[in-house]
């Protein structure tokens, strides 16, 4: 098993093309092309991580948080990041990131905070922009499921739980064939008029390479007539946060328990009780507090994320609960998510989870 190929599927989940901007998800040390002799999965990669990778024969960690954030300019061991890079490298193992791209999937690490609270009628809190693209494409009649099929199993007409979608409509087209060429249809030099359906299909835009190439190996056509267009929408796939339901509404302080034990909290930073009763509940993990005029906008009872400053409270003002449990704490049950994911892939393969408490906080 190379390296690559467990990266690889961990892409299919998460896109490099999802993490945000500032961010440096990735391989960080290691080589694609090295066999895997097993896989740590972890929320943080540190010296102690590297060392329980050395010690389970593991060569590849895989962590939500980037060790390498930003530039190294030296690799000294002056502090923990160059410690834990030099330790990886001696020793021959992979550091893979998957941070952002995770946060942004609709299966990703905001929904697993959802699930272990059990919410129903689960969806992305901020859905992004921009990141969708339809295909405008001509083909004859007879070969319209060919090309359908092909562009849907590149992994084009997704649309939330609806796959295959797709709209045709019945038009004809003509060409001239010039000298050199093999027509599929008509003789050259001579202008040909053929039924065709123009169809359309939306797919995320980073599949655009992928998408236009089973398009031109499944088209009959020498030469395909096919338009790329960017859209606005929302893509309700990928974005922040996550806002769902509890079953049944319950008190503000209950919920708040519940939250404790689901967490295995030891206490919650929170603002005023507002006397009502909650249902709708947001949240967000790591640090969240930007989505908090989403959250409210949402119409949700509760937001709960991390790592929110104090005058940050405030702006809660009376209309929503935020409650703050901690980074680490919001992000733990990443770690069950990636053994999930790479498990259900490679089930006879040397899947560990970490055993380290990489948190960096305590409390007395």
């Amino acid at each position: 098993m190379k390296i690559g190929a467990i990266i690889q599927e961990l892409e299919k989940v998460a896109p490099p093309a999802y993490q945000e901007s500032y961010d440096n998800a990735g391989l960080l040390t290691g080589n694609a092309s090295w066999e895997c002799t097993g896989v740590i999965c972890s929320l943080d990669a540190t010296e102690a991580v590297v060392a329980e990778a050395i010690a389970q024969g593991c060569n590849l960690v895989v962590a939500h948080h980037p060790i390498i954030f930003g530039g190294l300019k030296k690799i000294t061991g002056r502090n923990y990041i160059e410690r834990t890079v030099i330790a990886a490298i001696k020793n021959d193992i992979a550091i893979y990131a998957i941070h952002t791209n995770l946060d942004n999937v609709v299966a990703g690490v905001s929904n697993k905070m959802a699930e272990k609270l059990g919410l129903i009628n689960r969806s992305i809190l901020a859905p992004k922009a921009g990141l969708l693209m339809k295909l405008y494409t001509f083909v004859p009649g007879a070969h319209l499921e060919q090309v359908k099929d092909a562009l849907f199993k590149a992994g084009a007409g997704q649309i939330g739980n609806y796959s295959e979608c797709s709209f045709s409509s019945g038009g004809n087209g003509t060409f001239k064939a010039s000298e050199g060429t093999s027509p599929f249809v008509g003789a050259i030099g001579e202008r040909h008029t053929e039924p065709e359906q123009k169809l359309e299909v939306i797919f995320p835009a980073h599949l655009k390479n992928s998408i236009v190439a089973a398009l031109k190996k499944a088209h009959p056509y020498e030469e395909v007539a096919y338009d790329l267009v960017n859209l606005s929408n929302d893509y309700q796939e990928v974005g922040s946060g996550m806002i769902g339901e509890l079953p049944e509404e319950v008190e503000e302080s209950a919920f708040l328990q519940l939250l404790k034990d689901r967490f295995s909290l030891d206490s919650i930073r929170h603002t005023p009780l507002r006397g009502k009763k909650v249902k709708s509940i947001a949240l967000c993990g790591g640090a969240g507090f930007f989505l908090l005029g989403r959250a409210i906008a949402s119409g949700a009872d509760v937001y709960i994320t991390a790592d929110v400053k104090y005058h940050e409270f405030f702006d809660a003002d009376g209309r929503i609960l935020l409650a703050d449990i901690g980074h680490w704490e919001s992000e733990q049950f990443t770690i069950d998510l990636l053994f999930d994911i790479l498990l259900s892939k490679f089930p006879t393969f040397a899947v560990l989870k970490t055993k380290v408490r990489t948190n960096p906080v305590y409390y007395f």
